[in-house]
């Protein structure tokens, strides 16, 4: 990564030198500008290892802070969980229904 953003720089003294544009429908951040590059919110997650791109931002001088809320990518099946579950001996009916309300599953 660091080869990726090598040409970095941030200027705290700036209003905006964070600044988050875009947000997904699940509510993470999708484009955010830090410094001198504009990077998406996956990319932030992976570069400070954050659980999710569900994330604010604040800067208060030369600290930045993330708050996070949740974990993964938003789509609604945690595969941890779901393999816990599976492991307990749920079915896959009982898993789909754990992460999904009001899902009907029906043979077609």
């Amino acid at each position: 990564m660091k080869e990726k953003y090598s040409k970095f720089e941030i200027d705290f003294s700036k209003e905006n030198a964070i600044q988050i544009f875009e947000y997904t429908d699940g509510n993470r951040v999708k484009s955010i500008n830090i410094g001198n590059i504009n990077l998406t919110g996956v990319d932030v997650r992976t570069i400070f290892g954050l659980k999710s791109a569900n994330f604010t931002v604040q800067v208060q001088e030369n600290i930045v802070t993330f708050e996070v809320k949740g974990y993964g990518h938003g789509v609604g099946m945690s595969q941890t969980g779901a393999n816990t579950l599976a492991k307990e001996g749920k079915n896959y009916k009982d898993i789909i229904t754990h992460f999904y309300k009001d899902v009907k599953i029906e043979k077609m």
